[in-house]
């Protein structure tokens, strides 16, 4: 009997390892086939995310619109999509120039947009732009601009494409989010308050377009780290709000993300937390528990007030 049992144990994995291996594959052929020849716009595709995600849906298949506000990056990205790609499979890309943080073009390229293909299929709302600062000392011009490039750029374009989903009882949109959509981060007041806004919008709107069969999707990961960045060595455990902050920090690679991206598009979920267990628990612990996350982040602000900054 034991020794069955010793035999039948690595059958067993070997079985099981097998099962993975179809499900992965079977997964990723079925991702391909949810998005061959639809229309795809990507923003801020010549970011990491953006690139990973322009490379997924292209070798899925998808008649690609990429948006970026630098030509020259686009067309670098253009020339890496076309010369790894099977032309029998894919199909070219369309480039076009979008700056969201600038309103008054939106609706302008979004017209443009619509005549690449004649409709939308799938729009990946991805740009995004960053600061870091004690709120006292960022302007408010800097404030409104972060607010334009990650709340009224992104509603605006959704705005102008929507309405060709509606007609067509069908479409997607993907707001590609952060963490700080669902909890706020000390010395990111600006780029957490438009997260909110961007969070509260496509909430709201999901409800709205459900009826027409437009499903809206929001993927909000930790920070997404760039392909070389690796979390720095330190005694870090020293102190709870550092190990907090490193594990709320040192994110997700852009290629897990823009395989989520994939995932969510064929599954049409509508919301998607990607993070490790550490910032996962964090906001649970600021739902049930706010007074003591409040206290965790005081405590971490005057640590990091008081403490000369490493490097």
């Amino acid at each position: 009997m034991g020794v069955t049992a010793v035999l039948m144990l690595p059958l067993l994995l070997l079985g099981i390892s097998g099962l993975l291996f179809i499900y992965q594959e079977v997964s990723r052929l079925w991702s391909k086939s949810v998005v061959q020849n639809k229309v795809v716009v990507i923003t801020d595709a010549i970011s990491g995310l953006g690139k990973e995600c322009a490379r997924v849906f292209h070798t899925g298949g998808a008649r690609l619109v990429l948006c970026g506000k630098n030509w020259e990056r686009l067309e670098i990205l253009y020339d890496a999509l076309i010369s790894v790609a099977d032309p029998s499979k894919t199909f070219t890309p369309k480039l076009v120039l979008l700056d969201l943080s600038d309103i008054s073009c939106v609706q302008d390229v979004a017209k443009e947009v619509l005549d690449c293909y004649g409709c939308v299929d799938i729009l990946i709302n991805n740009a995004s732009m960053k600061i870091k600062g004690p709120a006292h000392k960022i302007s408010l011009e800097l404030d409104k601009k972060i607010m334009d490039a990650n709340y009224f750029g992104p509603i605006t374009l959704t705005k102008a494409l929507l309405p060709d989903m509606i007609s067509r009882r069908t479409g997607q949109i993907v707001l590609v989010n952060n963490i700080q959509g669902k909890l706020g981060i000390p010395f990111r007041t600006a780029y957490a308050a438009s997260k909110h806004a961007a969070l509260g919008f496509f909430d709201c709107l999901r409800a709205e377009v459900e009826e027409y069969d437009v499903v809206v999707s929001t993927v909000s990961p930790t920070f997404i780290r760039s392909y070389h960045m690796d979390p720095g060595q330190g005694n870090w455990e020293a102190s709870i709000w550092k190990f907090f902050f490193r594990k709320l920090t040192y994110g997700v690679h852009p290629v897990d993300v823009a395989e989520e991206v994939m995932r969510t598009v064929r599954r049409k979920k509508q919301e998607v937390f990607l993070a490790n267990p550490i910032p996962k628990a964090a906001v649970y612990i600021r739902t049930f528990f706010p007074e003591f996350f409040f206290a965790v982040v005081a405590c971490g602000v005057k640590e990091k007030l008081s403490v000369p900054e490493e490097g």
